[in-house]
């Protein structure tokens, strides 16, 4: 019998392909067409990537459109393959609109200001930068203090190593195996998310009320095929659970020969990285 990994089933990759929610879609949709569209009109790349001498009042849109602006195919189909199911948790946990409201406004502008703040002040450089991975390293940062929560380190050999570290070395192996990546940009995008992982930045969602008033007002969730509403959210608005306390006789932790990490969680509020 051939090993599972190497069995190929169309139906699963169809069944997730229906259940990406809507401004995921959005999002690739845009990436796409824009990338299609950059091949017969050449100028796209250099208008809405973000070149930071060129970023004044009049070009602010750089500060939203370069995550959207790829090089080439293959830069921009490696982007989508890995910025599609970080993307689509996203916003089944936090609702599509909140996904919409942050992924065109700060989730850009952020680390797109600190890259340009760097350029300028610092580096007195100029280099642009465009493509999607700087959400790629912010969504996979956010991930990774979610999973520190729970398993703060994992260990090679004798060496504990903290997971929330995890994405500065996949940072670190993309810039040395792959040319004419940005080791600031890459930085810039960790950062913000690193500040959305510990909960620094969460007010920059726009307040609960307001969300279910326009949910209603306008009837999105009736609507709009595959929009995720604040009710239908995974995990809840922060991602906690409901906290329950379990006696201790009830969950046995089981511990390995050296004493290590129980297996069991008692009494956890935190949703869980997985």
């Amino acid at each position: 019998m051939a090993p599972s990994f190497l069995q190929f089933d169309p139906r699963r990759i169809r069944s997730w392909v229906y259940r990406i929610p809507l401004c995921t879609r959005i999002l690739l949709a845009a990436i796409v067409a824009l990338w299609a569209a950059s091949i017969p009109l050449t100028w796209l790349r250099d208008w809405g990537s973000l070149v930071p001498e060129k970023v004044g009042l009049a070009t602010m849109y750089r500060l939203n459109t370069y995550p959207l602006i790829h090089m080439g195919f293959i830069h921009m189909i490696f982007n989508l393959l890995a910025l599609a199911p970080l993307l689509e948790r996203f916003e089944a946990e936090h609702g599509t609109l909140v996904t919409l409201s942050l992924f065109t406004g700060p989730f850009g502008l952020l680390p797109g200001g600190i890259y340009i703040g760097i350029e300028r002040l610092l580096l007195r450089s100029n280099t642009a930068i465009q493509g999607a991975s700087i959400w790629v390293f912010l969504l996979l940062a956010s991930e990774a203090m979610k999973t520190y929560k729970a398993h703060p380190y994992f260990s090679l050999g004798d060496v504990k190593i903290p997971t929330w570290t995890t994405p500065l070395v996949i940072i670190l192996f993309v810039s040395f195996l792959v040319p004419h990546t940005s080791l600031i940009g890459h930085l810039c995008g960790a950062v913000i998310g690193y500040l959305w992982g510990l909960n620094y930045i969460r007010f920059l969602v726009p307040p609960e009320r307001i969300l279910r008033f326009v949910e209603g007002k306008l009837n999105l969730l009736g609507r709009l095929p595959h929009y995720v509403s604040i009710d239908q959210k995974t995990y809840g608005r922060y991602g906690v659970l409901p906290t329950t306390t379990t006696p201790p006789h009830a969950a046995p932790a089981l511990s390995g020969p050296d004493g290590g990490v129980p297996l069991s969680y008692i009494g956890s509020s935190q949703r869980l990285g997985t």
